[in-house]
């Protein structure tokens, strides 16, 4: 069955979905006949994000930042309000920072790391959760960076083998009520988060974000009782 026809008016929550990733995955699942919610903290970049994809069909925009409790728990109460279920949640906020040794890592970056692409992921699934049913996805967006360790990146590799710790406890727990927990692996991905730590990476060499969103299209449209528990695509960054 064709994906539009699938996912035909299911909810789907998509956090960091301004830009990179997490805006072509709520494009790629809006045009598929979803009803998107995409959050981001910068208004202004929120705001064009939902313009952009005014086109698409039912995308709202909610500010929110991953790392309060109060905002994730106000988001999902909104979401629950208007939609009171959630078939997709896609786990993709997250930031990176400069390359440092861990001598010379500052503990402010440190809890930045942990805070966003650790809690963060913790808290929007904890508050998604009771609006989940069988038959529903999750998509933490992990990077290769929770398999491979890089030199210079201590707190972005701490958050994300954490976040691949917790996605797979999280796997074990929902598998009996039916919900799919799937770990998005990627290597290097034509992003801004670039710019923060290696501005002259060769972009050229690298995914598109379009092209990671039709691999994670195809893997929440998969029959329920298929099992698969990772998308892996594309090289390491030491490879380009």
């Amino acid at each position: 069955m064709a994906a539009r026809q699938l996912l035909k008016n299911k909810v789907a929550v998509v956090t960091g979905g301004s830009r990179g990733i997490g805006f072509a995955l709520a494009q790629i699942l809006a045009a598929n006949g979803c009803q998107v919610v995409i959050t981001g903290r910068n208004a202004k970049t929120l705001k064009e994000a939902a313009r952009r994809l005014a086109n698409q069909r039912k995308v709202e925009a909610a500010g929110c930042d991953i790392t309060d409790p109060v905002q994730v728990d106000t988001l999902f109460a909104e979401v629950r309000e208007r939609h009171s279920t959630i078939d997709i949640l896609v786990n993709n906020a997250g930031v990176s920072h400069a390359m440092e040794s861990i001598e010379k890592l500052s503990i402010n970056v440190w809890k930045q790391m942990i805070e966003t692409n650790l809690t963060g992921m913790f808290l929007c699934t904890r508050a998604a959760l009771p609006l989940m049913r069988a038959g529903a996805s999750i998509v933490n967006n992990l990077s290769v960076a929770a398999t491979q360790p890089f030199p210079g990146m201590a707190a972005y590799n701490a958050s994300k083998y954490g976040a691949l710790g917790f996605t797979n406890v999280l796997r074990e727990e929902v598998r009996k009520r039916g919900i799919r927990v799937l770990a998005l692996i990627v290597g290097a991905t034509d992003t801004e988060i670039w710019n923060q730590f290696w501005p002259e990476a060769p972009r050229a060499k690298m995914m598109s974000p379009a092209t990671i969103a039709e691999a994670v299209l195809q893997a929440v449209t998969l029959p329920e009782n298929t099992t698969i528990e990772e998308i892996r695509l594309g090289p390491t960054a030491g490879a380009l």
